[in-house]
């Protein structure tokens, strides 16, 4: 069953059961009153930096929205946290009541609280390296919020994109888009992996070009590293393939679409997946086609009791929210494995972050070379 959930099916256990608003219950009496649970909070970085959170519109005037042409140009939502100077002030919202009920069918998720604060002033000093998360299909960019965060505490500067139509998006002014292709039959992975390269690459455009992404915040355009779960870590890939301003790329369980350029990917690749070593030559592995055509340096790490959403919030929000309700024990498996939410948390963040640490610091980490006693669930599969 863990397959079912893998990188680009819409129709997946999981994101299917997350997109459908539970049924109304029935009336029941009125139960005692009990004292509030203390509100679900994102699990804290690791890092020493405060952070800061500002969102951005982007609208790409020279494209027209392929998934909804009607719509005009294709309009983008981007999260950008960053070192702050404090950690004072109003935290940024994991997302609205509004998103929430688009995207589970209830409240619940407006519940959690983050660690960044809205409109901070960033952090003084040297001009920081740059990751972009692309999230799986049908999955918010809020799905990647502890790794954007913990990256961000580390010292990263991390924009993460939601893509139009592949999820439900909010807008300024509480304006909401539905996923357009969670309820589409015909949908082309290729095509959303080209198309989602394009959106990435538009974005590299406002981080390396005019004002940037946030006042007074340095950025090295010199150290600019992506990574994404699902399509969105085959969508990393590819745009490292293309766009000669991306250091390094990651991808968390994401299955390949599209075929490498002609000549490989001399880049710093991660592949990080969930229990692949036994799938390993069959119909549904696509790294092992694509991982002579990784010309470069190299990683191939599998997590053998993990599922497809290990390396997002997901898994800990089930615990924390029980999101989504109604979700069967096959579909939980494929989705999550037998891995507790914490240890998949803390292991997603560890990789990561030694990858970007080593690729674009320069500062190596024994975690990337072999067999890790902190990690003891992540196997080396191939370098």
């Amino acid at each position: 069953m863990k397959n079912s959930v893998r990188a680009g099916g819409v129709a997946a256990a999981l994101l299917t059961a997350a997109l459908v608003a539970p049924q109304a219950a029935a009336v029941a009496a009125p139960k005692p009153a009990k004292a509030a649970a203390p509100a679900p909070e994102v699990p804290a970085p690791s890092g020493k930096q405060a952070i800061g959170e500002k969102t951005l519109r982007l609208v790409d005037s020279a494209r027209t929205d392929p998934w909804k042409p009607s719509a005009g140009p294709r309009e983008l939502m981007v999260s950008v946290r960053y070192p702050a100077r404090s950690a004072a002030g109003a935290k940024a919202p994991y997302v609205s009541a509004a998103l929430s009920r688009e995207l589970y069918g209830n409240d619940k998720l407006s519940t959690v609280r983050t660690h960044a604060v809205v409109d901070a002033a960033p952090a003084q000093g040297r001009a920081r390296p740059v990751v972009v998360l692309s999230p799986g299909l049908t999955q918010s960019r809020s799905s990647l919020t502890s790794l954007a965060e913990d990256l961000a505490s580390r010292g990263y500067v991390v924009a993460a994109l939601d893509h139009t139509y592949e999820s439900a998006v909010e807008f300024p002014g509480g304006r909401v888009e539905k996923c357009e292709l969670c309820v589409r039959e015909d949908v082309d992975n290729g095509a959303i992996v080209r198309n989602r390269a394009k959106d990435i690459r538009f974005l590299l455009d406002r981080i390396t070009t005019g004002d940037g992404l946030v006042a007074g915040l340095k950025v090295d355009k010199s150290r600019i590293g992506v990574a994404g779960h699902s399509i969105g870590g085959a969508s990393a890939v590819e745009v490292a393939g293309q766009d000669a301003r991306v250091a390094a790329a990651a991808d968390m369980d994401g299955d390949f679409f599209t075929e490498q350029p002609a000549g490989g990917i001399k880049k710093p690749v991660m592949l990080l997946g969930a229990a692949r070593a036994g799938e390993l030559g069959g119909e549904r592995d696509t790294w092992s086609p694509a991982w002579k055509n990784l010309t470069g340096w190299k990683r191939w790490l599998d997590v053998g009791k993990g599922g497809h959403m290990t390396f997002t919030d997901n898994h800990w929000l089930a615990d924390a929210v029980g999101l989504p309700e109604g979700l069967p024990p096959d579909a939980a498996e494929g989705a999550f494995g037998t891995l507790k939410s914490d240890r998949a948390n803390a292991l997603t963040r560890a990789y990561v972050a030694a990858f970007f640490d080593r690729h674009l610091n320069g500062t190596a980490s024994p975690l990337l070379e072999g067999a890790s006693a902190d990690f003891p669930e992540v196997a080396l599969l191939k370098k």
